[in-house]
Order: C-alpha cells, then sequence, then structure tokens
C-alpha cells in the first residue's frame, strides 16, 4: 500500500520517494534478493543485465499497468554491476543506465551498482536538528570541486573520507560556515565539473563510495560545518546510455526538438512532465534524506524561467510551477535547509514564499552585484569617480530579494581572469585592491560566497585536472594575503551587526554614498549591542586626517585595516581608539577623524 501511493503520487508529479520505489532494492519479503523496477512506458522489452550472471542471460522484466516494469533476482550481493536492455518503441535495442541508480561504475563505463544506502551510523543529530535559514546569522561559503582541490598526487584523486582529513581543518581555521561542492551526481565528462550529469541518484564513483561520503558529510557536521551540493534540474548529458530517448520516446526531454536541445549541447528536461518532476524532486529530497546536506544550489534558473534562459521567449510557466513545488515540498519537510537559486534574471519574487506566488528560494545569487563590483575594481581610479554608482546601486534593489554575494568558480575561467588578476594596477596594487574588495563584500549586507583559490589570490584560472596552487603559500604576498581572508571571515562571524538584519532596512545604513571626487565610501552595520563603521578609499591618494559623521558619541575602534603591515600593507592605521568630536559631518552630529590609507577598507567598532 506504500508503495503503491508513492506511484501514484509519481504520476501526480507530487513525488518526493520515488527512489523508494524505482532502482534497485534489497528485498527480504520472500527470499534474500533485490527487486529491480524501471519506469519506461514506452518500451517493448526491458530486460537486465548483470554480473551476477556472467552478463550472459538477460532476464526479462515484468511490465506493470503504470508503465513500470519490474523483476526480484535472488541471491545478488551487494555491489553487483548491473544495466538495462531495453526494447524501444521503434523496435531497436540499447542498453541503458538506470537512472534510479545509488552507484555506477567509473568512467568510461556505464554500468550501474547494487548499494544498500542503509544503516549508515549517523552521529550529526543534533546539527541536523538545530539547522535553520540563517537570515540573521553569518553564512560564509566555500565553494569547491573537489576533484581538485587537492589531489594525492598530480593525477590521482583523494576519495571523500581522505579530502575530509585534508578540508575540514583548513575550513574551521578559515573560518567558513559552509562548504559548496560543484555537482556530485554522476557524469561522464569530467570537464563538464559535473554539470552535465546523468546519473541524478547516483554519487559519482570518482571520489570513493556513498558510505565514504556519508563519512564525509557527518564529519562536516561534527565540525559545525554546513554542506550544500549543487543541483542541476535544467538539462541532462546526451550520452545514449543516459536518459536521452530512454525508452524510445522523449520521456526526459521535451518532445520539440528546439525546446529539448540546450545551449551547452546538453537536453531540457521537460518540466511540464509530472513524471519528470516527481523524478527531480525525489532527487533532490535524496541527497537530503539519505546523505544529509543542508542545501542545494540549483544551477541555471533563468533557464527554468524563460524558455533558454531568453526573457524575449517568454517565461516557462510548467518550468516555474516545478521549481515553485520543488521548493515548497522541500521546505516542508525539511525546514531547516537552504534553497538557493544561481540566476541572472531580473525575474521578482525568486525569494519570496510559494504562497505569494514566489520562486520559494530562500537565497538567491547577487549576480548584477557581482558584475557591477568587478568592472568597478578593474577601472584605472583616475575613472572610477565616473563609475561612482557602480557600487552603490546594488543597495537599491537589495532588499527585494535575499541575496548571496558570489566570488564563484564561474568568474575565475574561460579566459575571465582571476579575482586577483581583475584588479586594476601592478602587482602591489593588485592586492591591496584585492583586500580592499573582500572588506567590501564582508560588510555588504548579504551572505558571502567564495571559491577556493580566491583565498590565496590565484593568478591561474580554475582547471578540474589540476589541484589548487597550494605552493601559493610559500610566497609572502599570497601567504599574508590567505591570512587576511582567514582574519577577515572570522571578523564576519565574531561580530553580529555583520549579518545581523541582513534583509532589514534597520542593519545598513549609508554614511556618504556619494563621493565621487574622492571614490571614498562608507557606511554602517548595526545590531542591538554594536555599530561597525565601514570605510574604503578606491585611490591611491592618502588622507592623514579625513572626517567622517558617525551614528553615536563614543568611542571607536579599528578591528580591520587592510593595509595593515601583517597583510603586506603600508601599515597606516588608526592604532588608538578614536573618540567622537561634536563636529556636523555626513548628516550626523558626531563624527571622528580617521587616518586612510591608499586602497585602505576599514572597520572601526562602536559598542553600545
Amino acid at each position: 500500500m506504500y508503495k503503491q501511493k508513492i506511484v501514484e503520487s509519481f504520476h501526480e508529479g507530487h513525488c518526493l520517494d520515488a527512489h523508494k520505489v524505482f532502482g534497485a532494492h534489497f528485498d527480504y519479503d520472500n527470499a534474500p534478493g533485490v527487486r529491480f523496477t524501471v519506469y519506461a512506458p514506452h518500451a517493448r522489452h526491458v530486460q537486465l543485465l548483470g554480473s551476477f550472471n556472467y552478463w550472459s542471460k538477460p532476464i526479462d522484466l515484468t511490465r506493470l499497468d503504470n508503465g513500470s516494469w519490474t523483476v526480484f533476482v535472488p541471491d545478488v550481493a551487494e555491489w553487483t554491476l548491473y544495466k538495462y536492455r531495453i526494447e524501444q518503441a521503434n523496435g531497436e535495442w540499447v542498453e541503458k543506465s538506470d537512472p534510479y541508480a545509488f552507484a555506477s561504475e567509473l568512467r568510461p563505463k556505464n554500468a550501474n551498482l547494487v548499494v544498500n544506502l542503509n544503516n549508515f551510523p549517523w552521529r550529526d543529530a543534533m546539527w541536523v536538528n538545530r539547522r535553520d535559514k540563517g537570515f540573521d546569522k553569518p553564512i560564509n561559503i566555500y565553494e569547491l570541486h573537489l576533484g581538485s582541490w587537492m589531489k594525492r598526487d598530480a593525477h590521482e584523486w583523494l576519495n571523500y573520507e581522505e579530502i575530509a582529513h585534508k578540508l575540514i581543518p583548513y575550513v574551521k581555521e578559515m573560518g567558513y560556515t559552509h562548504i559548496e561542492i560543484m555537482p556530485i551526481t554522476e557524469y561522464p565528462f569530467d570537464g563538464s565539473w559535473g554539470y552535465q550529469a546523468h546519473g541524478y541518484f547516483s554519487l559519482t564513483s570518482r571520489y570513493g563510495t556513498p558510505k565514504q561520503f556519508m563519512t564525509f558529510v557527518d564529519e562536516c557536521h561534527i565540525n559545525d560545518i554546513g554542506v550544500i551540493l549543487d543541483f542541476v534540474p535544467v538539462h541532462f548529458v546526451k550520452d545514449s546510455h543516459g536518459l536521452r530517448q530512454f525508452d524510445g520516446s522523449p520521456l526526459y526531454e521535451y518532445p520539440n526538438s528546439t525546446d529539448a536541445n540546450s545551449q551547452w549541447d546538453t537536453l531540457n528536461f521537460d518540466l511540464w512532465k509530472e513524471e519528470v518532476r516527481s523524478f527531480l524532486m525525489s532527487s533532490a529530497s535524496f541527497w537530503i534524506e539519505m546523505y544529509h546536506v543542508d542545501g542545494l544550489r540549483i544551477d541555471a534558473v533563468s533557464n527554468i524561467i524563460f524558455w533558454h534562459g531568453n526573457k524575449q521567449n517568454g517565461i516557462n510557466d510548467g518550468a516555474t510551477a516545478f521549481v515553485r513545488r520543488l521548493n515548497y515540498y522541500l521546505n516542508v519537510r525539511y525546514p531547516g535547509i537552504l534553497m538557493m537559486a544561481e540566476d541572472s534574471s531580473d525575474f521578482p519574487k525568486v525569494t519570496h514564499p510559494t504562497t505569494e506566488m514566489g520562486l520559494g528560494f530562500d537565497y538567491k545569487w547577487d549576480l548584477g552585484w557581482m558584475n557591477d563590483t568587478l568592472k568597478y575594481y578593474s577601472l584605472d581610479p583616475v575613472y572610477r569617480q565616473f563609475h561612482h554608482h557602480q557600487l552603490t546601486f546594488s543597495m537599491a534593489y537589495f532588499y527585494s530579494e535575499n541575496f548571496i554575494l558570489p566570488l564563484s568558480h564561474d568568474e575565475v575561467v574561460h579566459g575571465k581572469g582571476t579575482i586577483i588578476n581583475k584588479m586594476w594596477g601592478e602587482y602591489k596594487q593588485k592586492f591591496a585592491q584585492a583586500r580592499n574588495l573582500y572588506a567590501y563584500m564582508y560588510a555588504h549586507p548579504g551572505k558571502k560566497l567564495n571559491f577556493m583559490g580566491n583565498e590565496l589570490a590565484h593568478f591561474r584560472e580554475f582547471d578540474e585536472n589540476v589541484e589548487t596552487d597550494w605552493f601559493l603559500l610559500g610566497y609572502y604576498s599570497h601567504n599574508t594575503f590567505n591570512r587576511y581572508i582567514r582574519d577577515l571571515s572570522h571578523i564576519y562571524k565574531y561580530h553580529n551587526a555583520l549579518s545581523f538584519n541582513d534583509y532589514k532596512h534597520n542593519g545598513f545604513k549609508w554614511i556618504d554614498a556619494d563621493n565621487t571626487a574622492q571614490s571614498i565610501y562608507s557606511f554602517y552595520r548595526e545590531d542591538p549591542q554594536s555599530v561597525i563603521v565601514c570605510i574604503f578609499n578606491m585611490t591611491p591618494v592618502s588622507y592623514e586626517s579625513y572626517r567622517f559623521g558617525v551614528p553615536y558619541e563614543g568611542v571607536y575602534t579599528e578591528i580591520l585595516n587592510t593595509e595593515k603591515d601583517i597583510y603586506d600593507g603600508c601599515n597606516m592605521c588608526n592604532y588608538f581608539p578614536l573618540k567622537t568630536e561634536k563636529v556636523d559631518c555626513h548628516r550626523f552630529h558626531q563624527s571622528i577623524l580617521v587616518r586612510l590609507a591608499p586602497f585602505a577598507g576599514i572597520y572601526f567598532e562602536y559598542k553600545k
């Protein structure tokens, strides 16, 4: 009866548990063995091939009334290999991977493995029970590609457990609260970084087994680190063993080739089809339920909202209905998880509740902020006065959504240059401005995301085949930059004013947003206990005594200066607390006199 309800819900497009019926499951009701079930409504015949009989004698599956095929095979052991042989609607026989398999062979092989995901000894109940959306808390995400963050040698990957032993201490030391992992649903081509997948329930075998990844997540949670996965419900890879024309019909893709073929030479999921919706919602739920991940970052949301991601093509109503349904059901079942949209469009209400016809995401990447900010920092300071409001514009729209500020993998590939390389000037000036950039980023409202290598001031673009350039830590400028990012992250975590009321107007106030002549910006962040005054000098001009208005009378203590000598700066700092004077400035009746170094970013703390 339970499975029957799952099947009914699957066909209605409201299922989060399709993986509990479809796929390969150990079944002990009659005799030890495995039940194989696959959805292929237009197939003429479906057969099972496997290592359990040396691939020699295909086993016929029985067709059910709902378009599924099933067979029970006794005495099948764990790690047995299998795949399906399907006579498609056109009479052609093809071999296919199981769309609901939990594990697969390492590419270029494509058979699946029978695995048991139950009975893992999780130790993270305390973490799972207290996780929440974190709107008023610091969220500082370290994005990484597991295969190239660190390697065993030049060519060999670390496994999930080995990565955990090296990554977790580093993430804790650096002050990150979460890691975000580029897709690890099984995929055939390394160069797609996982964004062209075929196994939506299958953990990539590149880095080990499902139980090893469970250990990875468990260790992260025990060490107070959240785990977010990239999830790609827009398109899938065209490889013949995958979902394409699975039963001889466009079962997963759009029937119209114009709609089906994507800009990435992949196939778009038909998000109007109820069974496809259930497939993807079940996949999303599966990673949260079985692997305890804390959230999903949904890739290419603009391609869900608009046909082919182009606003001129109109809104894809079926796809937006799907994503609303996905977010609604996941938030009902897993109230504390984070759902994040990577969306480059100006579509409204992406992070508004589905009950208000929003898309229901918790957060949206602010790609407008990213583009404007990086363009500004690439300008010669002489010309920044003419582009001053590229840095102020974000606050004109910021409260329309719950934004994350990303400096992600997308910004350090395909000839775009790395973050440090985007900065204007010669070598030392690039480092000074990169420190300024991150001080501005961490002071700006919104949660933070930083891609691996950015914290080392990487000059080499991301390459999935090469590990992070850890040797840079042997160079003073890079080592001190890494220390700076670490200190900044801990300041962000420790000082609640920098994350409290991120999405409320009373958490942020401009001091001076309009000093175009000198390219100096100032604002403050506030919570009930303290105020953080943030000042940014965007030119190589220094000021021995520059007056800023402040909101309260009292003492302001410098807690961060990007030009401190320990960060390889010029050490023009404010070494002693600054007492306010009753001198009107910037519409305030109190002000302080500040030493302001070239390209300096400074935080002052006032304790109420």
